[in-house]
């Protein structure tokens, strides 16, 4: 009879993408690397579903208030809005906690990993009770942490943490956990896609889009649900006489897709909808204007090309350490708010300026998402 393969929960939710999108890649990675585990994917908002307090209130899941907030640009007071929505969720401890322990008697996972914040208090104390034993892994999809009660909470002895800068490693350091315990990857979490082989031909491909294969290219991107200050963008950047181009990549927004298709710009430009070639189209571009998360950063330093992103009150909280961190490497340019996207281009695009940004991102050499299986197994072995 064959040993049993160690159980492994990847904990994941929908608030924005990304933690999903971290889940997914990590599990695919595993499967090829043919670890001999079995990694089961646990959506924590299915899980919780009885006890979403904002569901019973307003009729929309936690999740999708979040996403919709996004999608809406709706993010001005975040701030005081995410400590009022952890408000709600430590109230509900209690009955999270009784209702994970439940899930976790009944399942017995030999590690549990959260790529998820605001839940790790209970999803830990539930795990703790339940099986004792069982490794609890919390791996940062954020570059830092928002404290407090956000990624990394205080008195949660033997557990484990995986993060992908210096500053979050001190973060957790800070907070009582043991420096063993502490684990560093060389960055985020990234699709294994972007890490395959580019065989796409620049020019070639530039001239298919209607683009100038000589021009320098930005790439506009904003997410899944695209934004409409990509319309602005757009427009201020075909105002500026800089002598540019753009592809917009707009998600499942197909509204805003047909909006930009209908601008007269004095620039060539591209409009995309939804699409899982973006490591193609970052490949054939020179630099990304988008968000100040960290999965469109890390995508695109890993591609090579340097960012445009902005920080002010509409930023995420979570989100504002990602401008310090490009500014430290060098990797872009940070704009108080994209009015400015005009000059900023044009400061890109000055002597020297985007090859020097291009060869900062270069050197950056992130294999996170290789690296953890490895982090893993080590944390089974010590347990």
């Amino acid at each position: 009879m064959s040993p049993r393969r160690p159980v492994l929960d990847f904990m994941y939710f929908d608030a924005g993408g990304g933690h999903r999108a971290a889940a997914t890649a990590l599990q695919a990675v595993i499967e090829q690397q043919q670890r001999p585990w079995d990694i089961r994917l646990v959506h924590v908002q299915e899980l919780l579903q009885s006890l979403d307090v904002f569901r019973k209130v307003t009729g929309i899941n936690l999740e999708d208030i979040y996403n919709l907030m996004l999608a809406k640009g709706w993010t001005l007071g975040s701030g005081p809005g995410l400590r009022f929505m952890q408000g709600i969720i430590r109230m509900m401890r209690p009955f999270t906690v009784k209702l994970l322990t439940e899930h976790w008697r009944k399942t017995t996972p030999d590690m549990v990993v959260s790529v998820v914040p605001n839940f790790n208090w209970q999803m830990y104390r539930a795990i703790q009770a339940a099986c004792p034993k069982t490794p609890y892994v919390t791996i940062l999809t954020d570059m830092a942490d928002y404290p407090p009660n956000f990624w990394i909470e205080r008195n949660q002895p033997n557990q484990w943490f995986i993060c992908g800068t210096d500053e979050a490693m001190e973060q957790a350091r800070s907070m009582g956990h043991p420096p063993e315990r502490i684990l560093r990857t060389s960055g985020m979490i990234l699709r294994p896609k972007f890490y395959e082989p580019v065989t796409v031909d620049r020019v070639t491909e530039r001239k298919r889009l209607g683009l100038d294969p000589s021009l320098p290219t930005g790439i506009v991107l904003f997410g899944g649900q695209g934004s409409k200050v990509m319309l602005d963008i757009a427009r201020k950047v075909s105002n500026s006489g800089q002598k540019v181009q753009l592809i917009f990549i707009c998600g499942r927004n197909e509204a805003l897709a047909n909006k930009l298709r209908a601008l007269k710009l004095d620039i060539p430009f591209y409009v995309e909808g939804f699409t899982s070639e973006v490591p193609s189209y970052m490949a054939i571009s020179d630099f990304l204007i988008g968000k100040p998360g960290p999965g469109s950063i890390s995508e695109a330093v890993q591609m090579g090309i340097p960012v445009i992103i902005e920080r002010n009150a509409w930023t995420l909280p979570q989100e504002r350490f990602n401008a310090d961190w490009v500014l430290n490497k060098q990797v872009g340019v940070v704009l108080k708010n994209f009015r400015g996207i005009d000059t900023a281009v044009g400061q890109l695009l000055g002597p020297g300026i985007l090859d020097k940004y291009k060869a900062n991102a270069r050197a950056i050499q992130n294999r996170a998402i290789f690296e953890i299986p490895e982090l893993l197994e080590r944390i089974l072995g010590a347990s």
